[in-house]
């Protein structure tokens, strides 16, 4: 991980605190109102020019952010302040809005649904103006296809609708992911059955439950700010989303509570699973050192015959008994006999 170096010389100069790689960043623009839409998957960042004041709504939507100039370039076209440039290239800042003179700044960390025990993140930025939206995806993978074919085919109210109601679908679509991210932890807890007497209970089963624990902190920790910001919305502090799709961000914010309960019930579940971890193996621990125990316990009075009788004294009388090493065995045998009869009774083994 990078970190952000503040004592630069240059404070003009961009930098990107994510992993370096070398594909090339694509940009798609969707130009939209009720009765046209065009759109622009390969869209040359040199041709970015500021929105024009149209009836129109504009969608400029860019994969990748890891080339910092083209990034700076694209700001500086648009007229984006060099804070929130900044913002957009520092993945590893939590989630933030922050509120310029002609647009929002929101960040937010998106879930890549994953098969493995880790949570890919992504970071995606918006800038919300009047009649556009920007949005900077840090990865490739992109799940607004859907949105796309809406606003192609004309179904739903998207193209009726200014840009507010467009950030709207993105943040539920985004939300969308962490459902699905929470299923499959849910499903991976459900295979988890430790009180299964074939399951091993190795520390890697408990590292392989605090797994599960940090996905879970993370999807929290990147959820909670997103129903924050829609908590502000609620109290109408800003004004950029119109009164009629105030509505639809209050559902963003069920949808954020709803999975806040979730992670706080896997949580639970997760705890649960720890204190069972422990007592099952305490039990297995306790069960072991009980058959010891027992398995001592009867080579005790045994030894202590076997003791008295290799004292190797001359003026032992059984020594030279014809039956003693007989009687000696049927005294053992009788012992094991009376403590294991015992130990049924008491419901020991």
């Amino acid at each position: 991980m990078q970190i952000l170096n503040r004592k630069k010389i240059n404070p003009a100069i961009a930098h990107y605190t994510g992993k370096v790689h070398h594909e090339e960043i694509s940009i798609q623009l969707f130009n939209y109102n009720a009765d046209q839409h065009t759109e622009n998957i390969e869209f040359d960042y040199k041709a970015i020019k500021e929105f024009p004041q149209d009836n129109q709504s504009h969608w400029l939507n860019i994969h990748g952010i890891h080339d910092a100039e083209k990034i700076q370039f694209i700001c500086q076209q648009l007229g984006i302040h060099q804070l929130a440039m900044q913002d957009i290239l520092d993945i590893n800042q939590r989630p933030k809005f922050q509120e310029y003179d002609e647009y929002w700044f929101f960040s937010l960390k998106s879930i890549l649904p994953s098969d493995n025990n880790h949570v890919d993140l992504e970071q995606i930025s918006f800038i919300l103006g009047d009649n556009f939206l920007i949005s900077f995806q840090e990865k490739k993978a992109d799940y607004f296809d859907h949105i796309r074919s809406r606003i192609r085919q004309n179904i739903g109210i998207v193209r009726q609708r200014k840009t507010d109601y467009l950030l709207y679908l993105l943040l539920e679509s985004i939300l969308d992911n962490y459902f699905k991210t929470l299923a499959r932890i849910d499903e991976k807890i459900n295979e988890i059955a430790i009180t299964d007497k074939k399951i091993d209970l190795s520390p890697d089963l408990l590292e392989y439950i605090e797994s599960f624990k940090r996905q879970i902190y993370q999807i929290k920790r990147n959820v909670t700010p997103i129903r924050d910001f829609v908590s502000m919305i609620e109290r109408e502090e800003f004004q950029m989303i119109e009164s009629k799709h105030v509505k639809y961000y209050f559902e963003i914010k069920d949808l954020c509570l709803t999975i806040i309960d979730d992670c706080e019930q896997i949580n639970m579940r997760l705890e649960s699973n720890i204190n069972l971890f422990f007592s099952v193996q305490g039990d297995r621990m306790n069960q072991v050192m009980k058959t010891l125990t027992i398995v001592a316990t009867f080579f005790i009075p045994l030894t202590f015959v076997a003791g008295i009788y290799g004292m190797n004294f001359n003026n032992m009388p059984e020594l030279g008994w014809k039956y003693g090493y007989l009687s000696v065995w049927i005294l053992m045998i009788v012992l094991t006999v009376i403590m294991i009869a015992y130990f049924k009774r008491k419901r020991w083994f």
